[in-house]
Order: structure tokens, then sequence, then C-alpha cells
């Protein structure tokens, strides 16, 4: 049977709350060190079209039935035909994302950047949170879970007797970490350079493709079919107007 433990309040002055202040005072600071190892790039001219291109066909989609059938073929067909629509990109000319990536020596300084800005900090935090807090049950979680959640609450305390609501400081480190996007996005904007989340996922791609997405938005655009919703507008009214009397 799991015991209770009675958390001693320095635990909670010297230990929950500076670790708490530090892990935000550090994506505050890591934010503003973003921000100027940033270099001003002028941005394509073509990807930003291709994106506003997509941008236009998503539009289409979504109110496709709100136009006449005539209407929606002819842009359908503006964007989407073989020989010189905006979503129609020719075999021969695809890019590789990797070799654009590495054919501009900017892009791939840039990404080097944001890689360290969010390693060095976090390695050097997680070693001192490791030297001076490992061991220590910093906090209880005020309900009840699962034998499931042991490893990711427990990281550093071997201890199987203890109930699974209690949360060691190497794991609080680990919860504010992924866990304090809101609390930056309120502080910092929703446009900040610490979610560490999405910086994590973006380590392994290598760029932006637009050839794969006007490609993906060229089929989705091809499998829409026409239902134009303004011919049944007067019966649908009708019928409405029909069961407002009726009440």
């Amino acid at each position: 049977m799991a015991e209770d433990l009675v958390l001693d309040t320095a635990i909670r002055d010297w230990v929950l709350i500076p670790l708490s202040v530090v892990m935000v005072l550090i994506g505050v600071l890591r934010y503003f060190v973003s921000k100027l190892m940033r270099s001003d790039q002028v941005p394509d001219l073509k990807i930003v079209k291709e994106g506003q291109v997509i941008i236009r066909a998503r539009n289409l989609r979504a109110a496709a039935n709100f136009i006449p059938a005539k209407s929606f073929r002819a842009r359908k067909h503006y964007y989407s035909n073989e020989e010189n629509g905006l979503l129609h990109v020719p075999k021969g000319q695809a890019q590789n994302p990797q070799a654009q990536m590495f054919s501009d020596p900017n892009m791939a300084m840039d990404m080097m950047k944001k890689n360290l800005s969010m390693i060095i900090p976090q390695t050097l935090t997680f070693a001192w949170v490791n030297f001076f807090f490992s061991g220590f049950v910093a906090a209880k979680i005020p309900f009840p879970l699962t034998q499931r959640f042991r490893a990711m609450l427990q990281n550093g305390i071997d201890l199987s007797t203890v109930d699974v609501s209690y949360v060691s400081s190497r794991s609080w480190y680990f919860l504010n970490l992924f866990g304090l996007r809101g609390l930056f996005s309120l502080i910092l904007g929703e446009d900040n350079a610490t979610d560490d989340t999405q910086r994590m996922m973006q380590m392994g791609g290598f760029g932006f493709d637009p050839t794969r997405s006007l490609g993906a938005e060229k089929d989705s655009l091809d499998i829409v079919q026409h239902d134009w919703a303004l011919p049944k507008f007067e019966q649908r009214a009708e019928s409405v107007l029909k069961k407002l009397v009726q009440k």
C-alpha cells in the first residue's frame, strides 16, 4: 500500500518555488537572447506567393457550395489545371528542402542558433537541478493517478511504496519545461521563441517544403464535390418559418 508523506514547508520554499521561478526567468532570458541572435531575413517572394495561393485555395474549398457550379469549375480549373494551374508543380521543378537549407548559409546558421539557444540553457538547467535538488519529493497532485504515471512524475525516486500523486523535483523540472507554454504566451505574446515542444519537433526537419503543400492542396481541391446551397435556401427558410409558426 502506498505511503502518505508529510512534505516539509522548507521543500516548498527552497525547492519548489525557486525551481519554478528559475524556469520562468530562464525562459524569458532565452526569448530575448533568441531575439538578439536572430538575423533579419528578407522573405522569399516565391514562398510568400505560394503560401497565399494555398490560403486562397483553402478558402475556395471552404466556400465551394456558396458559389454557382460554373464559377466553382472555373476557379478549380484556374488553380489545378495541368498546364498553368497555380497549384500544379511540374515534376522537374520540385525542390528538396534539405538541399535548399544547405545552399543557403544564413538558413543553416539561423537553425543552428535556434537549436543552441534551446540545448545549452536546458542542459545547464538540468545539470543544476540534478546536482542540487535530486531526490526531493517536491509536490503532491491533489487527485489520484494510476501506476502508469509513476515513471513520469517520480523520476529520480526509486521508492515503489510512495503514492503516484507525489512529484519529484526532477519531474517537476520537466513539467515546467513543457508546461509553461501558456504562461510564456501571456508574458511574451503568442509568437515567442520559448516553445520547447515545437522547437524539438523542428529540430528533425529541414525547412518548409512548398511543393508538397501545393500538391496536397491540389489533391484536396480535386476531390471536392460541389453542391450549391443557395437554390435550396428558400425551401430551408420556409421549413424553419413553418416550425416557428407551429410553436
